[in-house]
Order: C-alpha cells, then sequence, then structure tokens
C-alpha cells in the first residue's frame, strides 16, 4: 500500500539530477503554450524539436508530420506554428494552398515557414498566403527562436537579406518592367509565361493556380493587347520588351 502512494506522490517530480530549468514532463506540459513543428520527416522535424527545447525557446514543443496527427494532441495551447518545407517551395504544387489552409484555421495563431531557399520571390509569397514570418535554414539556432518569438508576440519576421534585396530593387528601378503599368501582378505573370510559351497547364502548376483561372487571365490579356490568341499575345508582349530595352526572364 505504502509503496503505491510513493510511486503516486513522485509520478509528476523531475528525476533526481535534473535542474528546475530542465525539460518538462509530460504531467507539466498539459496547459502550457506549445510550438507545433509540421514537417512530414520524422527524423528532421525531431531533430529540430530537440535543439529548440535546448535553446530556452519558452514554449513546451511538438513535433508532428500533419495538422490531422496534431487535432489528436489534447491539453496544449497552441502558441505558434512553424511549417518547415525543407527543399521545397512556397510556389510547388500544393503548398501556398496548404500554408492558406492552416493560416485559416488558425486565425489568431502565427504561421512561420522554414525553408532552405531565401528567395524574395517565395517569402513574399508565403506572406501572401497568411504566414507571419520566414524563417531560412541559412540561420541559425538562436535566430530561429527569436523570429518565434517574434511572431507570438505579434511581430513578423523575414531575413534581412531579403529586406536588404528589396531595397536594392527599389533603388535600382528593377522592379519596373513594361508589364506593371498595363496589367495586374498576376496577370504579369501569366503574360511572362505565354511570352516565354507555356501550356496553360504549366502556367497553372507553375502559379499555384486553376487552369480555369489561367484562362481567365489570358482572355482580360488578350483584350488590354487587343489580341486574337496567344501567340498574338507573346508577339506583343515581346514588344513591349523591346521598346523598354528590357530583357526579363
Amino acid at each position: 500500500m505504502s509503496s503505491t502512494v510513493e510511486l503516486h506522490k513522485y509520478t509528476s517530480v523531475e528525476p533526481a539530477g535534473i535542474p528546475s530549468g530542465g525539460k518538462a514532463t509530460v504531467h507539466e506540459q498539459v496547459g502550457r503554450e506549445c510550438l507545433l513543428i509540421l514537417d512530414g520527416r520524422a527524423l528532421d522535424r525531431e531533430c529540430l524539436a530537440s535543439a529548440l527545447e535546448d535553446h530556452e525557446l519558452g514554449m513546451a514543443v511538438e513535433a508532428k508530420g500533419s495538422i490531422d496527427e496534431w487535432r489528436v494532441k489534447e491539453g496544449m495551447i497552441l502558441a505558434a506554428i512553424l511549417f518547415n518545407l525543407g527543399g521545397r517551395k512556397v510556389t510547388d504544387h500544393g503548398i501556398a494552398d496548404q500554408i492558406r489552409r492552416i493560416s485559416s484555421e488558425f486565425r489568431s495563431v502565427p504561421v512561420v515557414i522554414l525553408a532552405d531557399t531565401e528567395d524574395l520571390a517565395q517569402i513574399l509569397a508565403a506572406l501572401e498566403c497568411g504566414a507571419r514570418g520566414y524563417i531560412p535554414t541559412s540561420v541559425g539556432i538562436d535566430v530561429c527562436v527569436e523570429a518565434i518569438n517574434l511572431a507570438v508576440a505579434g511581430g513578423i519576421f523575414v531575413p534581412a537579406s531579403s529586406v536588404l534585396s528589396m531595397r536594392h530593387l527599389i533603388d535600382s528601378g528593377s522592379l519596373e518592367t513594361p508589364l506593371t503599368g498595363m496589367f495586374t501582378l498576376r496577370q504579369a505573370e501569366v503574360a511572362q509565361a505565354l511570352r516565354r510559351g507555356k501550356a496553360n497547364k504549366i502556367i497553372a502548376y507553375e502559379l499555384n493556380l486553376r487552369e480555369s483561372t489561367v484562362k481567365v487571365h489570358i482572355r482580360n490579356i488578350m483584350k488590354k493587347l487587343k489580341a486574337t490568341n496567344r501567340t498574338e499575345v507573346a508577339y506583343k508582349v515581346n514588344d513591349l520588351f523591346a521598346e523598354g530595352s528590357l530583357a526579363v526572364e
């Protein structure tokens, strides 16, 4: 009887030798704020979770392969979601939809993207999908911790290198193309793809759009250029770049 009482007494106490600042037990984590790491690669997510826990993130860490796996977890208060893309891009097929879906479902929870690329277009695409931060894997774990905490506090983290790149583009006027004054951003992207002779399916895949949406954009582009077919669109777009002495690829 006494052994049963003693066992119950110590089940939620840290083992001897572990300081008070060590990892919390399962009992202690219930009701705490939690960072959810989403990554389909088990080893990657487990290593990242361990690293974040060891660098005083200030909250519990849960690593899951999907949101569905997380939903079965009870008693945890979700503070932020870290979606690890690895070598994938936001513009890869289906990724943007995942970010939008997660951001929409967890409106009060900041979603932060972790990815290998620092490409400015990828960062902007992530933010457009509802992400509240973008961390390139080129940064150290300490910066990653600070970025997550910034998002939790209501800020938005983007790498300094990308901000400087944007400043350089603005200063040099490289953001201006012959298409910016005539088309919306999406129409300009579709027009560029037509200029390169890409089929509707390829355009839809690369821009993460429905093929029917691409067709609507093409019709609007044709009206603005007074073109009768996509071949004529390509010729006229090429003429616009020739007049501006630009060759954007």
